[in-house]
């Protein structure tokens, strides 16, 4: 019997891919995994600020014990370990995002609420390395690579999910632990979705070789520098967003229209500018997005009323996620013989903004009682991102 279910699951797994199917599955993983798992903390924070006492510069502690772990996770994701596993690992992050979100619900200390943020950026970076390579390398080997922008548009679902299940559970009076408790439920859906649908891992590569070493060019540092710098811009608005909402005294409806906003406009992000990048060169493209993210974060805390943040919410997730991918694209473009190396090490300066992005905002806004002069710093910076990648290419 057990040879028979043997020789089924083998014979399963010669059977053609499903590029769309693929793709679907690549959405509901990146939903749970960025847009609920890694983000779903922008709306809930509100919350937790006025009901358990939390001040900003402690916000940005916690949002920043996040980043940390997604950095050692997508560092750790870079080696050879997992060949073979990847479909393994990636559940098992799944899982693990599933749970931790949970377990947010269960504390009110500073400390824990870090300790289990880590360990979810970790999960986070694990899940979405591992399931991006499984999609995006059958998606190729299908000759369908045009549907990674149906993968990636999982960011902006799982936003959009998480605001609309916010404003439900704002609606009804529940408290801050309900988000989290919501956020794991529909964790939960995706990972069964995702099991059922993900039946093996990536492609085998026949390229059995080690990498070559970076290559010494002007191009790649600038954008290595510039993309640390990226991370620090868009992580205040993407972080303390709809606490500036809070902040500003508007209704807790707007706070969940502004990033259900900002949800929708990461849908079509990832193609429309990679429409752009095609035309104009991914270098260009790279630099309009940061000045682009740099008006929205402007604009989140210098309009007034209810237009300020819904431009910033627009014009955040019309950015974040496509530029982010843009950047990664450049740097494999001007490194192809080393993929892993120059993935690893712009993740690592990526990471080390996101990292700071968030305490250095956090103290200023407590320092300061407003977020004005975080979020005008935060698109100075994004500014001299953009014209780094410009002057070097």
């Amino acid at each position: 019997m057990l040879a028979v279910w043997l020789r089924c699951n083998m014979l399963g797994h010669m059977q053609p891919v499903s590029p769309l199917r693929f793709a679907l599955a690549g959405a509901f993983a990146m939903a749970a995994f960025m847009g609920i798992g890694r983000f779903v903390y922008t709306p809930a924070l509100p919350a937790m600020m006025s009901e358990l006492g939390l001040t900003a510069g402690q916000a940005g502690l916690i949002a920043s014990a996040n980043f940390v772990g997604y950095l050692l996770g997508a560092l750790g994701s870079a080696g050879t370990w997992a060949s073979g596993r990847e479909r393994l690992v990636m559940l098992v992050a799944l899982a693990s995002s599933t749970l931790l979100a949970a377990a947010m619900a269960l504390t009110h200390s500073v400390t824990a609420f870090m300790v289990i943020r880590f360990l979810a950026g970790l999960a986070s970076a694990f899940g979405m390395i591992f399931v991006s390579s499984i999609v995006v390398g059958q998606l190729m080997r299908s000759g369908r690579g045009q549907l990674q922008a149906l993968h990636f548009s999982g960011v902006g679902a799982g936003i959009i999910l998480s605001s609309l299940m916010t404003a439900a559970l704002h609606s009804v009076g529940a408290t801050w632990a309900a988000t989290w408790l919501g956020s794991a439920v529909l964790s939960a859906i995706a990972l069964i979705i995702v099991m059922v649908m993900v039946d093996r891992g990536p492609p085998v590569s026949a390229n059995g070789g080690r990498e070559l070493p970076l290559p010494k060019d002007r191009r790649l540092t600038a954008m290595i520098l510039a993309y640390g710098l990226f991370g620090f811009g868009y992580i205040v608005t993407a972080t303390f967003l709809v606490a500036i909402v809070r902040q500003n005294g508007e209704s807790s409806l707007l706070e969940s229209l502004v990033w259900l906003a900002t949800g929708v406009a990461v849908l079509p992000s990832v193609y429309l500018w990679s429409r752009l990048a095609a035309r104009i060169g991914l270098a260009k493209v790279f630099a309009i997005g940061a000045v682009v993210e740099a008006v929205g974060v402007i604009a989140s805390v210098v309009l007034t009323g209810k237009i300020g943040p819904l431009v910033g919410g627009v014009l955040l997730g019309g950015t974040f996620v496509a530029i982010t991918a843009i950047g990664l694209q450049f740097g494999r473009l001007v490194a192809p013989h080393s993929p892993r190396r120059v993935f690893a090490l712009m993740t690592a300066s990526f990471g080390v903004g996101q990292i700071i992005g968030p305490i250095f905002a956090g103290m200023l806004a407590e320092a300061t009682g407003s977020f004005m002069l975080p979020s005008l710093f935060a698109a100075l910076v994004l500014v001299i991102a953009g014209a780094l990648v410009v002057r070097a290419d």
